[in-house]
Protein backbone atom coordinates (compact mmCIF):
# COMPACT_ATOMS: atom_id res chain seq x y z
CA UNK A 1 0.00 0.00 0.00
CA UNK A 2 1.37 3.43 -0.99
CA UNK A 3 0.96 6.13 1.65
CA UNK A 4 0.92 9.87 1.17
CA UNK A 5 4.48 10.03 2.57
CA UNK A 6 5.74 7.92 -0.35
CA UNK A 7 4.13 10.14 -3.02
CA UNK A 8 5.59 13.18 -4.71
CA UNK A 9 3.74 16.49 -4.58
CA UNK A 10 2.61 16.03 -8.19
CA UNK A 11 1.34 12.49 -7.52
CA UNK A 12 -0.54 13.63 -4.42
CA UNK A 13 -2.10 16.53 -6.32
CA UNK A 14 -3.19 14.16 -9.10
CA UNK A 15 -4.74 11.81 -6.53
CA UNK A 16 -6.68 14.62 -4.86
CA UNK A 17 -7.87 15.81 -8.29
CA UNK A 18 -9.06 12.27 -9.06
CA UNK A 19 -11.06 12.11 -5.82
CA UNK A 20 -12.56 15.54 -6.53
CA UNK A 21 -13.63 14.44 -10.03
CA UNK A 22 -15.22 11.33 -8.49
CA UNK A 23 -17.39 13.52 -6.28
CA UNK A 24 -15.49 13.16 -2.99
CA UNK A 25 -16.08 16.41 -1.12
CA UNK A 26 -15.00 15.60 2.47
CA UNK A 27 -11.81 13.79 3.44
CA UNK A 28 -11.91 14.43 7.21
CA UNK A 29 -14.52 14.34 9.95
CA UNK A 30 -15.96 17.52 11.39
CA UNK A 31 -14.44 16.75 14.80
CA UNK A 32 -11.21 14.85 15.63
CA UNK A 33 -11.56 11.11 16.19
CA UNK A 34 -8.87 9.05 17.92
CA UNK A 35 -8.91 5.89 15.81
CA UNK A 36 -6.12 4.28 17.87
CA UNK A 37 -8.21 4.64 21.04
CA UNK A 38 -11.21 3.18 19.21
CA UNK A 39 -9.18 0.15 18.16
CA UNK A 40 -7.86 -0.34 21.71
CA UNK A 41 -11.40 -0.19 23.09
CA UNK A 42 -12.62 -2.78 20.58
CA UNK A 43 -9.73 -5.14 21.41
CA UNK A 44 -10.32 -4.71 25.16
CA UNK A 45 -14.02 -5.46 24.71
CA UNK A 46 -13.19 -8.71 22.94
CA UNK A 47 -10.79 -9.75 25.74
CA UNK A 48 -13.22 -9.08 28.63
CA UNK A 49 -15.47 -12.18 28.22
CA UNK A 50 -12.46 -14.52 28.22
CA UNK A 51 -10.86 -12.76 31.18
CA UNK A 52 -14.11 -12.86 33.18
CA UNK A 53 -14.51 -16.60 32.53
CA UNK A 54 -11.00 -17.43 33.83
CA UNK A 55 -10.94 -15.16 36.91
CA UNK A 56 -14.47 -15.54 38.28
CA UNK A 57 -15.03 -18.28 40.90
CA UNK A 58 -18.34 -20.02 41.72
CA UNK A 59 -20.48 -18.03 44.13
CA UNK A 60 -18.52 -14.83 43.73
CA UNK A 61 -19.41 -11.85 41.60
CA UNK A 62 -16.95 -10.57 39.08
CA UNK A 63 -15.34 -7.25 39.81
CA UNK A 64 -17.01 -4.39 38.03
CA UNK A 65 -15.33 -3.57 34.76
CA UNK A 66 -13.68 -0.23 34.29
CA UNK A 67 -14.48 1.19 30.90
CA UNK A 68 -12.12 3.48 29.13
CA UNK A 69 -13.69 6.74 28.04
CA UNK A 70 -14.91 6.50 24.48
CA UNK A 71 -13.46 8.75 21.83
CA UNK A 72 -15.75 11.63 20.87
CA UNK A 73 -17.87 10.88 17.83
CA UNK A 74 -18.69 13.45 15.16
CA UNK A 75 -22.19 14.83 15.33
CA UNK A 76 -24.43 13.45 12.57
CA UNK A 77 -24.92 15.81 9.67
CA UNK A 78 -28.48 16.90 9.00
CA UNK A 79 -29.88 15.30 5.88
CA UNK A 80 -30.16 17.72 2.99
CA UNK A 81 -33.62 18.33 1.66
CA UNK A 82 -33.78 16.76 -1.77
CA UNK A 83 -36.16 18.20 -4.33
CA UNK A 84 -37.64 15.45 -6.47
CA UNK A 85 -38.09 16.58 -10.11
CA UNK A 86 -41.76 16.76 -11.05
CA UNK A 87 -44.14 18.80 -13.15
CA UNK A 88 -44.66 21.25 -10.29
CA UNK A 89 -40.93 22.02 -10.28
CA UNK A 90 -40.98 22.53 -14.05
CA UNK A 91 -43.84 24.99 -13.66
CA UNK A 92 -41.94 26.89 -10.96
CA UNK A 93 -38.84 27.03 -13.14
CA UNK A 94 -40.84 28.32 -16.10
CA UNK A 95 -42.47 31.02 -13.99
CA UNK A 96 -39.12 32.11 -12.51
CA UNK A 97 -37.50 32.24 -15.95
CA UNK A 98 -40.32 34.12 -17.66
CA UNK A 99 -40.41 36.68 -14.83
CA UNK A 100 -36.79 37.69 -15.49
CA UNK A 101 -36.48 40.69 -17.79
CA UNK A 102 -32.68 40.82 -17.90
CA UNK A 103 -29.80 38.36 -17.63
CA UNK A 104 -28.98 39.70 -14.17
CA UNK A 105 -32.54 39.04 -13.03
CA UNK A 106 -32.36 35.57 -14.57
CA UNK A 107 -29.09 34.87 -12.75
CA UNK A 108 -30.73 35.83 -9.47
CA UNK A 109 -33.70 33.59 -10.25
CA UNK A 110 -31.48 30.60 -11.03
CA UNK A 111 -29.39 31.08 -7.89
CA UNK A 112 -32.54 31.32 -5.75
CA UNK A 113 -34.30 28.37 -7.39
CA UNK A 114 -34.51 25.29 -5.17
CA UNK A 115 -36.66 22.96 -7.22
CA UNK A 116 -33.87 20.87 -8.77
CA UNK A 117 -32.12 18.17 -6.75
CA UNK A 118 -28.84 18.76 -8.63
CA UNK A 119 -28.38 21.98 -6.70
CA UNK A 120 -28.12 20.13 -3.37
CA UNK A 121 -24.90 18.35 -4.36
CA UNK A 122 -23.25 21.05 -6.48
CA UNK A 123 -20.77 23.52 -5.07
CA UNK A 124 -21.56 26.34 -7.50
CA UNK A 125 -24.34 27.65 -9.69
CA UNK A 126 -22.75 28.12 -13.11
CA UNK A 127 -24.40 30.87 -15.14
CA UNK A 128 -23.69 32.56 -18.47
CA UNK A 129 -20.56 34.69 -18.70
CA UNK A 130 -19.07 36.89 -21.41
CA UNK A 131 -20.57 39.51 -23.71
CA UNK A 132 -24.35 39.18 -24.18
CA UNK A 133 -24.28 41.98 -26.76
CA UNK A 134 -21.94 40.07 -29.07
CA UNK A 135 -24.74 38.15 -30.77
CA UNK A 136 -22.81 34.90 -30.30
CA UNK A 137 -23.64 32.14 -27.82
CA UNK A 138 -21.62 28.99 -27.08
CA UNK A 139 -23.54 26.43 -25.02
CA UNK A 140 -22.18 23.30 -23.39
CA UNK A 141 -23.98 20.50 -21.53
CA UNK A 142 -23.40 20.76 -17.77
CA UNK A 143 -20.61 22.02 -15.47
CA UNK A 144 -17.58 19.78 -15.05
CA UNK A 145 -15.69 19.29 -11.81
CA UNK A 146 -13.39 22.18 -12.77
CA UNK A 147 -16.39 24.38 -13.57
CA UNK A 148 -18.03 23.53 -10.24
CA UNK A 149 -14.89 24.46 -8.30
CA UNK A 150 -14.26 27.67 -10.25
CA UNK A 151 -17.91 28.69 -10.55
CA UNK A 152 -17.47 29.36 -14.28
CA UNK A 153 -18.25 27.39 -17.43
CA UNK A 154 -15.46 25.80 -19.46
CA UNK A 155 -12.68 25.80 -16.90
CA UNK A 156 -9.69 23.43 -16.80
CA UNK A 157 -8.18 21.66 -19.83
CA UNK A 158 -11.43 21.57 -21.78
CA UNK A 159 -11.81 25.32 -21.29
CA UNK A 160 -8.25 25.93 -22.43
CA UNK A 161 -8.92 23.97 -25.63
CA UNK A 162 -12.16 25.90 -26.18
CA UNK A 163 -10.18 29.14 -25.93
CA UNK A 164 -7.91 27.88 -28.72
CA UNK A 165 -10.89 26.81 -30.83
CA UNK A 166 -12.49 30.24 -30.50
CA UNK A 167 -9.21 32.01 -31.21
CA UNK A 168 -8.88 30.03 -34.44
CA UNK A 169 -11.99 31.82 -35.80
CA UNK A 170 -11.19 35.21 -34.31
CA UNK A 171 -13.24 34.98 -31.11
CA UNK A 172 -12.49 34.90 -27.38
CA UNK A 173 -14.53 33.93 -24.35
CA UNK A 174 -14.84 37.65 -23.58
CA UNK A 175 -16.40 38.37 -26.99
CA UNK A 176 -19.05 35.62 -26.85
CA UNK A 177 -21.55 34.48 -24.23
CA UNK A 178 -20.61 31.12 -22.70
CA UNK A 179 -23.27 29.07 -20.94
CA UNK A 180 -24.38 25.54 -20.09
CA UNK A 181 -27.74 23.80 -20.42
CA UNK A 182 -27.60 22.62 -16.79
CA UNK A 183 -26.42 25.19 -14.21
CA UNK A 184 -25.39 22.60 -11.59
CA UNK A 185 -22.87 19.77 -11.82
CA UNK A 186 -24.52 16.33 -11.49
CA UNK A 187 -22.90 14.05 -8.87
CA UNK A 188 -19.98 12.11 -10.33
CA UNK A 189 -20.48 13.89 -13.68
CA UNK A 190 -23.37 11.57 -14.54
CA UNK A 191 -25.73 12.65 -17.34
CA UNK A 192 -28.74 14.63 -16.11
CA UNK A 193 -32.01 12.72 -16.02
CA UNK A 194 -34.89 13.67 -18.28
CA UNK A 195 -36.85 15.32 -15.40
CA UNK A 196 -33.74 17.29 -14.34
CA UNK A 197 -33.22 18.49 -17.90
CA UNK A 198 -36.89 19.48 -18.12
CA UNK A 199 -36.56 21.62 -15.00
CA UNK A 200 -33.48 23.42 -16.34
CA UNK A 201 -34.89 23.95 -19.85
CA UNK A 202 -36.82 27.20 -19.06
CA UNK A 203 -33.65 28.85 -17.75
CA UNK A 204 -31.40 28.20 -20.76
CA UNK A 205 -34.19 28.96 -23.23
CA UNK A 206 -34.84 32.25 -21.45
CA UNK A 207 -31.14 33.09 -21.75
CA UNK A 208 -31.34 32.65 -25.51
CA UNK A 209 -34.57 34.62 -25.68
CA UNK A 210 -33.07 37.55 -23.77
CA UNK A 211 -29.78 37.60 -25.68
CA UNK A 212 -31.27 37.05 -29.17
CA UNK A 213 -27.99 35.78 -30.64
CA UNK A 214 -27.27 35.73 -34.36
CA UNK A 215 -25.99 32.16 -34.05
CA UNK A 216 -25.52 29.51 -31.37
CA UNK A 217 -22.71 26.95 -31.20
CA UNK A 218 -23.75 23.78 -29.36
CA UNK A 219 -21.06 21.55 -27.85
CA UNK A 220 -21.41 17.81 -27.34
CA UNK A 221 -23.97 15.00 -27.53
CA UNK A 222 -26.20 16.09 -24.66
CA UNK A 223 -26.47 19.69 -25.84
CA UNK A 224 -27.27 18.73 -29.43
CA UNK A 225 -29.95 16.24 -28.35
CA UNK A 226 -31.37 18.75 -25.87
CA UNK A 227 -32.02 21.38 -28.56
CA UNK A 228 -32.41 19.28 -31.71
CA UNK A 229 -34.19 16.27 -30.22
CA UNK A 230 -33.61 12.65 -31.16
CA UNK A 231 -31.08 10.14 -29.89
CA UNK A 232 -28.34 10.53 -32.49
CA UNK A 233 -24.69 11.02 -31.68
CA UNK A 234 -22.81 14.25 -32.17
CA UNK A 235 -21.25 12.76 -35.30
CA UNK A 236 -24.68 12.49 -36.94
CA UNK A 237 -25.96 15.89 -35.70
CA UNK A 238 -22.87 18.05 -36.15
CA UNK A 239 -22.23 20.45 -39.00
CA UNK A 240 -25.89 21.06 -39.88
CA UNK A 241 -27.69 24.32 -39.23
CA UNK A 242 -31.05 24.00 -37.50
CA UNK A 243 -33.51 26.38 -35.91
CA UNK A 244 -33.66 26.59 -32.10
CA UNK A 245 -37.07 27.80 -30.91
CA UNK A 246 -37.03 29.69 -27.60
CA UNK A 247 -40.23 31.46 -26.65
CA UNK A 248 -41.13 33.87 -29.42
CA UNK A 249 -37.66 33.65 -30.98
CA UNK A 250 -35.99 31.16 -33.28
CA UNK A 251 -32.23 31.33 -33.74
CA UNK A 252 -29.89 29.29 -35.98
CA UNK A 253 -27.72 26.74 -34.20
CA UNK A 254 -25.00 24.33 -35.23
CA UNK A 255 -23.52 21.50 -33.16
CA UNK A 256 -19.95 20.30 -32.92
CA UNK A 257 -17.84 18.12 -30.68
CA UNK A 258 -17.22 19.18 -27.10
CA UNK A 259 -13.60 20.11 -26.26
CA UNK A 260 -13.50 17.25 -23.74
CA UNK A 261 -14.33 14.82 -26.55
CA UNK A 262 -11.53 16.28 -28.63
CA UNK A 263 -9.09 15.76 -25.78
CA UNK A 264 -9.88 12.04 -25.76
CA UNK A 265 -10.21 11.70 -29.56
CA UNK A 266 -7.81 14.20 -31.22
CA UNK A 267 -8.50 12.68 -34.65
CA UNK A 268 -11.93 14.37 -34.56
CA UNK A 269 -10.40 17.86 -34.51
CA UNK A 270 -10.70 18.07 -38.30
CA UNK A 271 -14.48 17.67 -37.98
CA UNK A 272 -14.67 20.35 -35.31
CA UNK A 273 -12.56 22.70 -37.45
CA UNK A 274 -15.01 22.34 -40.35
CA UNK A 275 -17.90 23.17 -37.99
CA UNK A 276 -16.07 26.19 -36.60
CA UNK A 277 -15.45 27.51 -40.11
CA UNK A 278 -19.16 27.16 -40.90
CA UNK A 279 -19.97 28.98 -37.68
CA UNK A 280 -17.57 31.82 -38.53
CA UNK A 281 -19.04 32.11 -42.04
CA UNK A 282 -22.57 32.37 -40.58
CA UNK A 283 -21.43 35.24 -38.37
CA UNK A 284 -20.07 37.01 -41.46
CA UNK A 285 -16.29 37.28 -41.58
Amino acid sequence: MITARDMTAAELAALLHFHAEAGVEWLVEETPVDRLAEFADERLARQRPAAAATTATPGTAAAPERRRPEAPQPAPRPAAAVAIPDEHAVTEARFAAESARTLDELRTAVEAFGGCNLKTSARSTVFAAGDPASGVMVIGPMPSGDDDREGAAFSGKAGFLLDRMLAAIGLTRETVLLSTVIPWRPPGDRPPSAPEAAICRPFIERQIELVEPKAVLLLGNFTARFFFGGTGTIHTMRGEWREIACGSHAVPGIATLHPQELLTAPASKALAWADLQAFRARLGG
